[in-house]
Order: C-alpha cells, then sequence, then structure tokens
C-alpha cells in the first residue's frame, strides 16, 4: 500500500527498453502521484516537465542553489594556461557552463586547442532553448532565455581548431553540455560515476597533465586516483553549491500539508541529500536497525524518518536516488533507498519511479 508499505526493496530498471513498454502501457503511469523535486531552480524545470508528462503531481522546492566560487583567481588561471594540459575532465553540467561563462568574461581564445565537433548543429541546438548561465555572489536561481544565442567569440573561436587538449565527461548531459559549444568530447564513461571515470583514463594519463574543473565540495576519487597512476592533476573550483535557506519554510510545510506532502522525493547528487538534511533542521535521520541474517547489525530498507521535533515528519515517503554515489549518502544519513536508477541520468531516473509505481498497483 502506497505510503504505508512495511519496507520494499530497492528497485531498478532492468533494461532501459523495459521503460518504453510501460510507457506505452498507460498513458499516465504517474497519474496522481505527488513528487517531490529538488534540483536547483534554473535546472528543474525539465525534469518537472517530464514527470507532468507522465501525470505526476509535481512540487518544486530546491534543496541546492548555485554560487560563485569565493575566489576566480584558480580557476581563471588555469584557463589562461589551458593550453597545458593534455586533459581536462568536466564532472558536471553546471561545471561547464560556469567554466565557459568564465571564458567568455576573460576573452579568451584557444582556437588551437581543441578538437572540432559540429558547432553549426550545436549552435541550432543551444539558440533553441539555451540557458544563459550567470553566476552571481549570491545567485538563486537563473533565467531561461528563449531564442537566445549563448555563444561567446572565444565560444566560436574554441571550436574552429584541433591541437591536443582531450576531453572528458562524466555522462551524457555534461557531453552535451559541452558538445553545444562546439568542442568534441573523448571519453563518457559506461556507468556515470567518478570511478568510472578513473577507470576510462587510468592507462591514458601517465605522465600527463589534467585539469579537473568541478564544484567547490566534491569526492576526491578522481583526482586521488589518477594521481596514482602518474597523472599531474590540477583541480580548481568554478562554482559551489548551498543550502538555500528560503526552501526551509516551504520544505516543512509541504511535508506536513496532506494536500501537498509528496509521495516520493527525487535526489540527483549527494549534496541534494545533505541539503535536504540541513533544511529539515540537520538532525541525523532516527534509523531503525533490525539483525541480518549473519547476526550483525544492518539498517532497514525502508526510508527512515528524520527526527524533526517529535514527528516522523518522512515516514510513508519514498526516495528516489539517481545513482550509487546518492544512495550511499542517503544510507548514511539513515535516510535509506526505496528506488534507484539503473541509468544514473535524470530519464533513468524517471524510469525507475515508474517501475516502483507501476510494481505497487
Amino acid at each position: 500500500m502506497w505510503g504505508g508499505h512495511s519496507g520494499p526493496p530497492t528497485l531498478t530498471m532492468s533494461q532501459k527498453t523495459d521503460s518504453s513498454t510501460s510507457r506505452l502501457s498507460t498513458n499516465l503511469p504517474l497519474k496522481q502521484i505527488r513528487i517531490l523535486v529538488g534540483r536547483a531552480r534554473h535546472q528543474a524545470s525539465a525534469v518537472s516537465a517530464e514527470l507532468r508528462h507522465l501525470g505526476a503531481q509535481v512540487l518544486e522546492i530546491p534543496f541546492i542553489e548555485i554560487r560563485q566560487p569565493r575566489s576566480y583567481q584558480p580557476l581563471d588561471s588555469a584557463l589562461k594556461n589551458l593550453a597545458d594540459y593534455d586533459w581536462l575532465i568536466l564532472t558536471s553540467v553546471n561545471g561547464v557552463e560556469a567554466m565557459w561563462t568564465r571564458m567568455a568574461k576573460l576573452k579568451l581564445d584557444y582556437a588551437d586547442v581543441w578538437e572540432w565537433h559540429d558547432f553549426g548543429r550545436a549552435e541550432k541546438q543551444v539558440s533553441r532553448g539555451g540557458h544563459e548561465f550567470v553566476l552571481e555572489p549570491a545567485l538563486s536561481e537563473r533565467s531561461e532565455s528563449k531564442g537566445a544565442d549563448t555563444r561567446t567569440n572565444s565560444g566560436a573561436a574554441l571550436a574552429a581548431g584541433v591541437r591536443r587538449l582531450r576531453i572528458a565527461a562524466i555522462g551524457p548531459a555534461t557531453k552535451n553540455a559541452i558538445e553545444q559549444r562546439g568542442v568534441k568530447v573523448e571519453v563518457v564513461p559506461k556507468k556515470y560515476v567518478a570511478e568510472a571515470v578513473v577507470h576510462s583514463l587510468r592507462r591514458r594519463v601517465k605522465g600527463k597533465r589534467v585539469l579537473l574543473v568541478r564544484a567547490k565540495v566534491a569526492r576526491d576519487v578522481i583526482p586521488k586516483e589518477l594521481r596514482k597512476e602518474g597523472a599531474h592533476v590540477d583541480v580548481v573550483e568554478a562554482y559551489e553549491t548551498v543550502v538555500p535557506k528560503s526552501s526551509r519554510a516551504r520544505l516543512l510545510a509541504a511535508l506536513k500539508s496532506p494536500r501537498q506532502r509528496p509521495q516520493v522525493i527525487t535526489f540527483t547528487s549527494s549534496s541534494t541529500v545533505r541539503n535536504f538534511v540541513a533544511l529539515l533542521g540537520g538532525s541525523r535521520a532516527a534509523v531503525r536497525m533490525h539483525p541480518a541474517a549473519d547476526g550483525r547489525v544492518a539498517h532497514t530498507s525502508i526510508a527512515n524518518p528524520i527526527a524533526i521535533p517529535g514527528r516522523s515528519i518522512l515516514t510513508g515517503i519514498l526516495t528516489a536516488s539517481i545513482g550509487p554515489v546518492t544512495s550511499s549518502t542517503l544510507r548514511e544519513l539513515g535516510l535509506g533507498v526505496d528506488i534507484e536508477a539503473r541509468e544514473y541520468t535524470i530519464p533513468g531516473l524517471v524510469d525507475a519511479i515508474i517501475a516502483c509505481v507501476e510494481s505497487m498497483h
């Protein structure tokens, strides 16, 4: 029974084609399901539109706010010396957008560094509905500009030539964001996590200079492991994620309201999990325990409630994770994982939610 289950196992989509079949079996597989989307404001619209298209009732309350780094000096220095690197690694769409925005600001021209992609096609994709990424000191959202041409003088020049800098992207969304700038991506791992990036590059980086552009707070798997392989790795911050304090009152009100209370909450990164807990008051989850088969103590598989002044405010709400790293953080904070995407993308997350809903009918 929805909202009163006794602990369903984590559900995953076994094959991508399964979702196509399931969506054909019903026009609105998520009808009457309330889903809370916690992505940053400028990123929420795409996933929300897809969920609404499938019949879901969507509530958007951002768990993350994107801000500029406290200092641009490390990033600026790296970008001004970009031609000295052999590899560039980007691990998020936010990183891509922040980096290209900064290059435009600095009026950098690297026409002889990048390998060319199909910039003409990419230009059309961006101009039809691209985002203008602007980092301000207290950024809380980014506006979508229809019909805007997001090219810059440096961006057009970057796509014009070929030299030696190779690019690795953590997943398809990051790859697409790069190639929309007209620049080719050489490596995208089969699994969209840091460990897979390392696996894809470990035999190609010995003695090479590697630039990793990322958020202020991130896992150190990539730089640590690539240095073990003999790479010279520089890590620079292009942006930082913070807790949007304005979301706290809205989140608590929604969780307490019979009309707004979600049946599913989506988590698309470890930061969204940590910030979600912070928005609920920062208390650790009240983790229910039971003995495992081998006699050791293990966590239950249900979504465990956060301890909010005398209330189990998350009881009966399912947690939906985009992948294993996010799931690990959910478990670490005692929230449990009810739904996990097999493909670590937004479409994969939507597919997994559909599978869970259909399994309960």
